[in-house]
């Protein structure tokens, strides 16, 4: 792509009032980019045909700038690294600016969202699973807010795993500010994304806005803890919309914040009680997109603990059963099952019909 078609996704991105949607009607009228600007459609409204006819270069060349740093980048739809389960979207943002790793925003990812003041149990509960999950090769993807965010985002990378951080703001400045740290440790490890410009502030509106890019990255999403006026449940909202699974972890009746997931389980969320809860929903998503060579190159390597390598050691090429497997490993089902599913999304053993595993040639 060159810089000048960059300018031109820049100059659209700011134009008021057109955008996502109107963007993308706009190009599918003009026909192309080029066109777009070279030769706009007569029928447009005249302040629109002098934007484009008279861009604003100048504003573009800036954002292009920020993009001169080390690990940023700017991504327009017709990018090839654009993430493609975003750009299916009617509304996915024209432009992204990313911070990091590009190819992060590509990979299976799981969205974990709750409460911005969760109690101790429920900031745990993100942490433990968003480690978990990471630990299986998912990237856990969240808003970089206070509460279950940043849990999740922490959880992610002792895993040590990839976590994508979707702000409200442009990528020069972290929101909230004590988060600085923590947004850089995510950039170094997976990526900041944001559909604003570098100098956008955090307005209250943008951040229900950016909701749509965490759920729209993402095969599914995990909401931890939320009331019932939570912006958690805006997030799951529009992955109900994109036709994405929406999970949700019960809690106590007399937890006001356990009220939002109680709704979304009776609106037909999945419950979950454990991380392995959520990889056997997600793993026929999550093995057809860990079978292709580029998502598998993208998945994070995972140091196995001891119990996974003791179970890995009770398996050959010969089809066993879990019973076996728990026999022969000394570990609980729940535990041999819920390791299955992790050693098989991460290619150490695969399922066989009659629910036998076998081990495949990847070394540990």
């Amino acid at each position: 792509m060159t810089d000048t078609d960059l300018k031109r996704w820049l100059v659209l991105l700011r134009v008021p009032g057109l955008g996502s949607v109107g963007i993308r009607e706009l190009l599918e009228h003009a026909g192309n980019l080029e066109r777009l600007f070279c030769a706009p459609p007569a029928d447009l409204n005249p302040a629109l045909t002098a934007v484009l006819r008279r861009p604003d270069w100048a504003t573009a060349e800036a954002d292009l700038a920020w993009a001169d740093g080390d690990q940023r980048h700017i991504l327009p739809l017709d990018d090839p690294r654009y993430p493609p389960l975003l750009g299916a979207l009617p509304d996915a943002p024209p432009v992204l600016f990313v911070l990091g790793d590009p190819t992060a925003l590509s990979a299976p990812q799981l969205a974990m969202v709750g409460s911005r003041n969760p109690t101790p149990t429920g900031a745990e509960t993100a942490y433990a699973f968003a480690r978990h999950l990471a630990g299986a090769g998912l990237v856990i993807t969240s808003g970089l807010a206070l509460g279950v965010d940043a849990a999740s985002h922490k959880g992610a990378l002792d895993a040590p795993g990839q976590t994508i951080a979707v702000a409200g703001t442009g990528l020069d400045r972290v929101y909230p500010a004590r988060h600085k740290g923590l947004a850089h440790a995510i950039a170094a490890e997976g990526a900041l994304v944001s559909e604003f410009p570098p100098g956008t502030p955090p307005l209250p509106h943008h951040f229900p806005r950016r909701n749509r890019i965490i759920s729209g990255l993402s095969a599914g999403t995990l909401v931890v803890e939320a009331a019932l006026g939570s912006g958690s449940l805006i997030t799951a909202r529009t992955a109900v919309e994109q036709g994405r699974e929406v999970f949700a972890i019960p809690g106590s009746i007399h937890n006001p914040l356990a009220r939002g997931c109680h709704r979304l389980i009776r609106e037909g969320a999945k419950l979950v009680e454990t991380a392995a809860d959520v990889l056997e929903e997600l793993a026929p998503q999550l093995r057809a997109a860990l079978a292709q060579p580029e998502a598998a190159d993208r998945t994070p390597a995972v140091e196995l603990d001891p119990a996974a390598c003791r179970l890995l050691e009770s398996l050959d090429q010969a089809p066993t059963s879990v019973d076996l497997l728990v026999e022969r490993s000394g570990l609980t089902a729940e535990t041999v099952s819920s390791m299955l599913l992790v050693l098989e999304l991460q290619g150490y053993v695969a399922a066989v019909n009659g629910g036998h595993y076998i081990r495949t040639g990847k070394r540990v």
